[in-house]
């Protein structure tokens, strides 16, 4: 498998927004994935109900897929096989669907299908302790430091997805910071929307500063349940 995205520009959401390729590290282990590129551009609510991806997992069943499917008789590496045979893959909650495009030789055309393939996104292991919400409101100075890390998460997701030459090293590097604070402040793009709310009204439990909310799952309902919020937004 190649080390680099094989579906760039074929891969979409289940309301048909693209997702681009980004990626993280933790521990010293680069992490890619692909997420719908309308929460960079700050429209939460276009995005559709799975918002971000792990790449290799995905790559890895779309090519065993289109494979099986195929059964080509000549060697073709992965990319090779992507370029040709996938126009277009669909992220949906409980499968994927890879639309295949094909040329039919007889008629001269491109005859079309779609392979629906079972999946399901492994849900966050992680547990942590949950602050209520009817505790300390969070302190001024802490919602000021968190409201600025989130814009300046946005900001450097914004520059991984757009940039091809930019990485978390280029950004240390530039940012005079580390690696690992790069890493944890972009994590922070990914925070639910009412969160990021709550954060700038100061509405968060007090201790919910940058080193608690740096690190939460990526699916908005299990931040709101590490908050001990049930649903909606934090009151």
């Amino acid at each position: 498998m190649a080390s680099e995205a094989l579906l760039v520009g074929r891969i979409f959401d289940d309301r048909g927004n693209r997702m681009s390729p980004s990626h993280s590290r933790k521990r010293g282990i680069k992490h890619r994935y692909y997420i719908s590129s309308v929460l960079v551009q700050g429209q939460a609510e276009r995005a559709g109900s799975i918002h971000r991806i792990p790449a290799i997992e995905v790559e890895t069943l779309v090519v065993r897929s289109v494979r099986e499917h195929l059964n080509l008789s000549g060697p073709i590496d992965d990319r090779g096989l992507v370029n040709n045979h996938v126009a277009r893959v669909e992220i949906q909650r409980g499968q994927i669907l890879i639309h295949l495009a094909e040329i039919d030789n007889s008629q001269g055309e491109d005859a079309a299908s779609v392979l629906h393939v079972p999946w399901q996104k492994t849900p966050s292991t992680r547990r942590r302790e949950i602050l209520l919400p009817d505790a300390r409101p969070i302190r001024s100075e802490t919602r000021a430091t968190l409201v600025a890390s989130i814009a300046r998460g946005r900001r450097w997701l914004d520059e991984l997805i757009t940039d091809p030459s930019a990485n978390a090293e280029t950004i240390a590097k530039r940012e005079g910071c580390s690696v690992r604070k790069v890493n944890m402040t972009v994590s922070l793009a990914f925070l639910a929307p009412d969160l990021v709310k709550a954060a700038i009204e100061g509405r968060l439990p007090q201790g919910m500063g940058v080193a608690r909310l740096c690190d939460m799952p990526e699916e908005w309902s299990k931040q709101r349940q590490m908050l001990g919020l049930t649903s909606g937004e934090p009151h």
